[in-house]
């Protein structure tokens, strides 16, 4: 799983002109699903989301995680993540996985965040035309790959 982090003061999904997911303070989660993901990534990734310390203390300093300000998430399914770009202009996606892989792995991925931060959390809808409107906080973007773990 390949994840852009993104801090947010506010984000939104709207797919056909309609707003389905919208938060204040928090993170838009981008995410990308190979075929080869399995549940260890999805645990892996949703700790690791959860407990990064991007946001600021009183002091200023990116020392606090999302648990610790009650943060709100969107998750965004997006293949374009694992795009080959390797050969040639026109990207390759062969390595990000077909819906009937991905759809069970991100609703999988929801789920598991919704367990570690005991709250609801905010979707895009899979394989749908949305427009991401947000607002980066810092800006703070991370980007994480549960194969390259640096």
């Amino acid at each position: 799983m390949r994840a852009v982090i993104q801090r947010v003061s506010r984000a939104t999904v709207t797919v056909e002109s309609k707003v389905i997911s919208s938060i204040d303070n928090g993170l838009l989660v981008l995410l990308g699903i190979e075929d080869c993901d399995n549940q260890h990534d999805i645990e892996w990734l949703s700790r690791k989301i959860i407990n990064l310390r991007i946001f600021n203390d009183d002091a200023g300093v990116m020392n606090k995680s999302l648990l610790e300000i009650d943060g709100d998430v969107i998750v965004v399914s997006q293949f374009t993540l694992h795009a080959s770009t390797k050969k040639g202009n026109r990207p390759s996606y062969l390595k990000a996985a077909k819906p009937d892989v991905a759809i069970p792995l991100y609703e999988n991925f929801v789920k598991q965040l919704e367990l570690d931060l005991d709250k609801k959390v905010g979707t895009g809808i899979f394989g749908a035309d949305m427009k991401v409107d947000l607002l980066n906080d810092g800006p703070v973007t991370i980007v994480i790959d549960t194969k390259n773990k640096e």
